[in-house]
């Protein structure tokens, strides 16, 4: 009887202290395993998402994070460069794909931020149409040079992808316009050279078009073709404050 219950004593006691209970010996949930595997982290080979857009690049904390190549499969596009926290963001460069697979054609190099086209960069729009110069929030703002498929050059100031602010249009003419813009046409007081004939116009515009300033000659020597007769002299007392005056009535500043 004293052996059998110095036995039980030691039985319990090693159970205890040295042999572990079932449920000590269970090992964690296996979602959790499961779990880290999936947590993307350091450089990955291609990874595809629901939608079928293939991403191939560094991770961290399972977002895209470093250099990394994403396409989209439903369009075709491809980005190439920086990201942060799964988001475009650095320097990059977005492609599109050409017709019958021939290829890829840069779409826009620059900066990005938060997945949009965002300080400077070059962004074609056409095969002889593009800018390049400042973006905010995915829109050409700030100061930008527009090269036109007509051959016309805009440099200047831009707000929200329109001409707004001071800027220059060059025509193929060599014939140039240098003064205010808004709502991406003339507006406010300006200048335009007509190079061809040797004047210069400087007055006032409205949506594009001229309300009130004055001609006068303008290297007529140099000029391809310039006018036969000069042009008079203004006898007005006071041309600037005629042009000030309907500065202020075609462009007040509160419109």
């Amino acid at each position: 009887h004293y052996i059998y219950l110095h036995f039980q004593a030691n039985s319990s006691r090693n159970n205890r202290q040295g042999m572990p209970h079932r449920r000590d010996i269970q090992s964690e949930p296996l979602w959790k395993e499961w779990d880290r595997k999936a947590d993307k982290a350091g450089l990955r080979n291609t990874i595809y998402s629901v939608r079928g857009d293939e991403y191939t690049g560094e991770w961290e904390a399972n977002k895209k994070q470093g250099r990394g190549t994403q396409v989209w499969k439903g369009t075709g596009a491809m980005y190439e460069g920086d990201w942060r926290d799964g988001r475009r963001c650095g320097f990059g460069v977005y492609s599109v794909p050409l017709p019958n697979g021939a290829g890829y054609k840069k779409q826009y190099s620059g900066g990005w931020k938060a997945d949009k086209r965002h300080g400077y960069g070059e962004n074609w729009y056409g095969e002889n149409e593009y800018y390049e110069g400042e973006f905010y929030a995915d829109k050409r703002s700030g100061w930008g040079r527009m090269y036109y498929a007509d051959g016309s050059v805009y440099e200047g100031e831009w707000l929200n992808d329109q001409r707004c602010g001071q800027g220059m249009l060059r025509l193929p003419n060599e014939n140039r316009y240098e003064g205010e813009w808004r709502d991406d046409k003339k507006n406010g007081p300006g200048k335009f050279y007509y190079l061809s004939t040797g004047q210069i116009y400087e007055g006032v515009w409205k949506d594009d078009v001229a309300k009130c300033g004055a001609m006068s000659d303008f290297g007529r020597e140099e000029a391809a073709n310039p006018t036969q007769y000069p042009i008079s002299e203004i006898k007005l007392a006071d041309p600037q404050k005629v042009l000030e005056d309907a500065a202020e009535t075609f462009c007040p500043e509160d419109d």
